[in-house]
């Protein structure tokens, strides 16, 4: 078996963003590892002390619907049973309960992707600061721009002369 046995890309697009984390879902792994969602879920609940909450966690149907709208999908397979979300670490967990060899070769292929996303978020903040400041410099610059404007205009304008006063003076 290869390294390369599926692609960053069909892995990148089976992780989603809920609560603040990215996730796989139970029936994105199982497909992945050729195994069917109720053994994959079996092998974590015989394993229950492997996959504590920050590992993995059963979704809400709240969750659902906001995945429902990342996936851009109105339909949800027909499942009944809420499905587990899984962490980068619960990932992790899983080749060594599932313990075959393409569980190991897929976790390596998850693995990398969510490296891969990692340095591709961390990129991304980076350009996003250096945008940030170019935008503060040129609103600073802006600023500085319009006054020196005002600054020639007023220069530019004819003198105000005086308005002359009739003198009435009163004893």
């Amino acid at each position: 078996m290869q390294d390369t046995l599926i692609s960053e890309q069909t892995i990148g697009q089976k992780i989603y963003l809920i609560r603040g984390q990215k996730i796989m879902l139970d029936r994105d792994l199982a497909r992945l590892y050729e195994v069917s969602t109720g053994r994959l879920n079996e092998q974590v609940k015989r394993n229950k002390k492997r996959f504590p909450e920050d590992f993995a966690f059963l979704l809400t149907r709240q969750a659902i619907m906001i995945l429902k709208s990342q996936i851009a999908t109105s339909r949800w397979g027909g499942s009944r049973k809420l499905p587990y979300a899984f962490t980068e670490q619960g990932v992790a967990m899983l080749s060594g309960v599932l313990n075959s060899e393409r569980a190991i070769l897929v976790n390596i292929a998850i693995m990398r992707t969510f490296v891969k996303l990692r340095h591709i978020l961390s990129s991304n903040k980076a350009l996003a600061l250096k945008l940030e400041q170019l935008e503060r410099n040129i609103e600073q610059h802006d600023t500085e721009i319009h006054a020196i404007f005002e600054a020639i205009r007023r220069l530019m304008a004819p003198p105000v002369k005086p308005k002359r006063s009739i003198g009435f003076h009163v004893n």
